[in-house]
């Protein structure tokens, strides 16, 4: 079968964030999809297989099946509708998180997620421990959203992987205010197995929603300050659901031979 590397939320190879995607006729062992993961070693490998109603999608990380995925899902929908579906401008995926759909508009592919309810939460000494500063608001959904006073702690903090295990959340979010975007944020993932996502799609829906409130505004321009860096461009519909866009670019296609 084929697969595919993609970088997803930028238009450079080797910035945004890599995701293998793999097309097949059939589902294999789950077993073997998650060898597969691991031996990619990439935060995620995204599994397609075309069924009746559209296409069914499954995420994996090197270390577990996940129940949505941003970065991946994009990168899903840009292989689909570049290599299999070319004259389509949208894709319908059948996933864990029910039925995502991705428009394709230019250069962007515009996501439609689900939200998750916030409920703001006792920020801790763990959560200092942990991220090596102390946040000043934390808030809970799938993921935890820890708010820091500025950019500059965001992008400098060097988090401890064992102590963000021990903390609330999937994956444990630090996110400021923005000098040049709605918002800057980093994703921890060590109860992943990924010490941290580049640009994390799922995360924003949380952290996209909490800006929302925040600044009063429904489109957020979020920047991810990780090493490679991506950008998302978020929009709060008002009914539980928020469109996330992002650029996608090709860096390989191989053959899996196992």
């Amino acid at each position: 079968m084929k697969q595919y590397i993609v970088d997803a939320f930028t238009d450079t190879v080797f910035k945004g964030n890599p995701a293998a995607v793999c097309v097949m006729d059939r589902w294999p062992d789950d077993q073997w999809m998650m060898q597969v993961a691991g031996e990619n070693n990439l935060s995620e490998t995204a599994f397609i297989v075309k069924e009746s109603g559209g296409y069914h999608l499954r995420w994996f990380t090197p270390g577990t099946e996940v129940e949505l995925c941003g970065h991946a899902t994009l990168a899903s929908a840009f292989v689909i509708l570049n290599y299999y579906d070319k004259d389509a401008a949208q894709v319908e995926f059948d996933t864990m998180s029910g039925k995502l759909t991705v428009v394709r508009k230019g250069n962007l592919y515009e996501m439609d997620f689900p939200t998750y309810e916030l409920k703001e939460i006792p920020v801790t000494d763990d959560m200092e421990r942990a991220f090596g500063v102390r946040p000043v608001k934390a808030v809970l959904g799938l993921d935890l959203v820890c708010v820091f006073e500025n950019e500059r702690i965001v992008r400098e903090m060097v988090p401890d992987q064992e102590l963000l295990k021990t903390i609330e959340g999937r994956i444990q979010n630090a996110t400021a205010r923005g000098t040049d975007t709605d918002c800057v944020s980093r994703s921890f993932c060590p109860k992943l197995s990924i010490p941290e996502d580049p640009v994390c799609g799922s995360a924003h829906c949380q952290i996209a929603d909490y800006w929302s409130g925040i600044l009063g505004k429904k489109d957020i321009i979020a920047y991810q300050a990780s090493k490679r860096g991506g950008t998302l461009h978020c929009l709060l519909t008002g009914n539980g659901r928020v469109k996330i866009s992002g650029e996608a670019v090709l860096f390989a296609v191989s053959e899996i031979q196992g």
